[in-house]
């Protein structure tokens, strides 16, 4: 049975990690994003209460 012998599926693996570390994860970090994320303000917004028309 081929798939007992671990010399083929292994270099396999480590094949396709090698191409994910060096090829993929820099391609991935170096992504830039068009919209850079804002601070939101540290105003608090005065809010009143409702006020009722019937009693």
């Amino acid at each position: 049975m081929p798939q007992l012998n671990p010399t083929p599926w292994f270099i396999m693996l480590v094949s396709c990690w090698i191409v994910l570390l060096i090829l993929i994860v820099p391609k991935v970090l170096a992504h830039t994003y068009c919209n850079s994320p804002a601070h939101q303000s540290a105003h608090v917004p005065n809010t009143t209460s409702w006020a009722w028309l019937w009693p």
